[in-house]
């Protein structure tokens, strides 16, 4: 019983990591967009908000400030 499970197991392991592995690179993919394009993140805050939010608490945890207090004046000049 145990042998005829094992290449199931083996097929979920490898569908969870790969899973996994795109998630990663998703998301590193994704902060990196946002790290680079102001419109971008201008996007972001349209259309998905908390996502942009994440990514100004990350980087402040990380040390670097003034990057949301930027986006806010850069837009509000933009639309007067």
């Amino acid at each position: 019983m145990a042998r005829t499970l094992e290449p199931l197991a083996k097929k979920i392991f490898k569908g969870i990591l790969v899973a996994e592995l795109v998630g990663v690179f998703g998301a590193y993919f994704l902060f990196s967009k946002m790290h680079t394009s102001q419109d971008f993140r201008q996007t972001m805050s349209k259309k998905y908000p908390f996502i942009l939010e994440v990514y100004y608490k990350s980087t402040e945890k990380s040390g670097m400030y003034g990057i949301r207090e930027l986006d806010q004046k850069t837009w509000l000049n933009s639309k007067n």
